[in-house]
């Protein structure tokens, strides 16, 4: 049997035959039965969905020798004769082989000759968007003003590629993927027809597999059946697809969720052994996770899963993991199979997503255990306490500060350094870097590497991108900055230009950027900003004792004579060109 003969033997020859389409079907039967017919169509769509079918059922209807009809006769010598492709006048062109601007000149020659077999042209364009630009424009005119005896049909499955004033000049229908219940039934109907015995689960994950195209489902059931020997059962449509049946995810599911990570890489290497390609594997998983988000978010959410046959088998899966931990893997899969395309060595590439899933959900796990051990009441009371000892340290600093700013005013005239009076001619101390570190310092290193943080970085070229949407001027100073940490819903974004950090903490340019964090991290989030060389230094000192805040850098000429913070305070507030320092 051949590898495609079950689609020949099945090929749409009437529109009755088509299958999901009927608002098409409709619509070019009216405009047949009231002669409303236009000089050119353009069929778009998904690979499979009936384009080309429809476009000859099309041309047999208006050629029939019983019509023009809603349907053609499929009898008549002019229905049988487009039916082989033995009609002059009704021409099929592969744009995809055909593309240059001499073919089309020459089609456009042929254009003004009248048909000699039947009674309309029809010239059925598949692929139309790999023309030239140049070819485009050479059959632009006669595409807008044919000859009455010439129809144009152009099909294409990428329909943004065509120029707007080819669109224009046509009516667009578009087909929409195949149901899967309709994809299953004419399935059924055909297994029914040929003699062929298929399981419901078989024909499900055919019709799954085929991604809404009804051509691609009749080529794997033809190859299936021709396999075994008549009978199509789900383990064999795994077998023959490379596919792995979800009873397998779930034990690798359950080995991340309990971080067993000897059995899951057992598992990996089953798969391997059993001729299973990684980029297969990690496209199941993919689907897999998303069904378990689907079923874990979404009530009964069995028909808008793309593999489960069963919603109820996943239901106790689903419950083991929380719903940031599935929004965690399925960014971390999607990451790893963009590099898999390019990668020398695939299967390492998936062992790697895999250990770093594991120890997503194990440092998940463990802080909601820690969480959840502590009671209400004690937990609010231990942050009391500790909100108590930082207020009582932020008082001893300040006394400090103030002391020291007091001693430095008293024994300036002792000192050898030049005069108070001289101030006004020095430049103004700098105010200090470390007093736009925000505070919790300590907390947002320790968390750079959490899995909350990992989730935004893999989502922050979809931030920037929506940023760029609602208004470029905002992203412009925006790009300058990139995300270093999160702690308690606060985003923390380190700049490299101070004016880009400043222009961006503007609140008109915040409350935007705020809001679209909202939307693409699913809650509320704040930003919080500061300079790239000050977060680079606190990485580095981590661990060392950190400078006393309130601290000055001193001008290049004060010698470091002046302490007082309430002067870094107004340096701060009106500018170092508002600010003179007298005795």
């Amino acid at each position: 049997m051949e590898h495609i003969a079950l689609y020949r033997a099945w090929r749409p020859q009437s529109f009755q035959d088509m299958v999901g389409q009927q608002h098409i079907i409709r619509t070019l039967q009216n405009a047949i039965r009231e002669n409303r017919l236009s000089h050119a169509y353009l069929f778009s769509g998904p690979r499979g969905t009936g384009k080309t079918s429809a476009a000859k059922i099309l041309a047999k209807a208006v050629n029939c020798e019983n019509g023009p009809a809603a349907e053609p006769c499929n009898e008549c010598e002019s229905c049988r004769r487009i039916t082989a492709g033995a009609v002059m006048d009704v021409l099929e062109i592969d744009a995809a082989s055909n593309r240059g601007v001499e073919e089309i000149r020459d089609l456009r020659e042929k254009v003004k000759y009248a048909p000699t077999e039947v009674r309309h042209k029809v010239y059925i364009i598949d692929e139309v968007h790999m023309l030239t630009t140049e070819a485009f424009n050479a059959l632009l005119k006669t595409l807008e003003e044919p000859p009455p005896h010439v129809m144009f049909i152009l099909a294409t499955t990428e329909p943004h590629r065509l120029p707007a004033t080819v669109i224009s000049r046509c009516q667009r229908f578009d087909f929409r993927r195949v149901s899967l219940e309709e994809q299953s039934d004419r399935l059924k109907l055909i297994c029914g027809q040929e003699n062929i015995t298929a399981d419901d689960e078989a024909i499900q994950y055919i019709a799954r597999l085929s991604d809404g195209g009804m051509r691609d489902a009749l080529s794997i059931l033809d190859q299936i059946s021709s396999f075994t020997d008549g009978h199509v059962s789900y383990e064999q449509v795994l077998a023959m697809t490379g596919g792995i049946p979800s009873s397998q995810f779930a034990h690798l599911a359950e080995a991340l969720s309990q971080g067993d990570i000897g059995g899951m890489l057992q598992m990996i290497e089953g798969f391997m052994q059993e001729g299973k390609s990684a980029d297969k594997c990690m496209e199941n998983l993919l689907y897999y996770f998303r069904d378990l988000l689907m079923i874990k978010m979404v009530p009964k959410a069995g028909h808008m899963t793309e593999r489960v046959l069963d919603a109820r088998d996943f239901e106790e899966m689903a419950k083991a993991f929380t719903k940031p931990q599935l929004f965690g893997i399925i960014d971390t899969l999607n990451h790893y199979q963009t590099e898999m395309k390019y990668a020398a060595q695939p299967q390492m590439l998936f062992e790697v997503a895999l250990l770093k899933l594991c120890s997503i959900t194990q440092e998940e796990t463990l802080s909601m255990s820690a969480h959840a051990s502590a009671p209400v009441k004690s937990a609010d009371a231990s942050e009391v306490q500790q909100l108590k000892r930082q207020l009582s340290e932020l008082e001893k600093k300040l006394d400090q500060a103030l002391k020291n700013g007091i001693s430095s005013g008293a024994g300036g005239a002792d000192s050898s350094g030049p005069p108070r009076s001289q101030a006004s001619r020095s430049p103004a101390p700098r105010i200090s870097s470390l007093s736009k570190i925000p505070s919790n310092m300590d907390r947002y290193i320790a968390q750079r590497t959490s899995p909350e943080f990992i989730v935004i970085q893999n989502k922050w070229n979809q931030i920037l991108q929506r940023v760029k949407e609602e208004k470029v001027t905002i992203h412009a100073w925006f790009m300058n900055g990139e995300p270093v940490s999160v702690l308690d819903n606060n985003v923390l974004v380190a700049f490299k230009n101070d004016i880009h950090r400043e222009t961006t903490e503007k609140p008109a340019n915040k409350e935007v950027i705020e809001r679209i964090l909202e939307q693409q991290l699913g809650g509320p989030f704040r930003l919080v900003s500061m300079m790239q060389k000050d977060w680079n230094e606190a990485v580095e000192g981590a661990g060392t004792p950190s400078p006393e805040p309130f601290e000055l850098e001193p001008g290049p000429d004060e010698g470091g004579a002046s302490k007082e913070p309430w002067v870094d305070e107004a340096l701060q507030m009106f500018g170092d060109d508002l600010v003179v320092i007298k005795e």
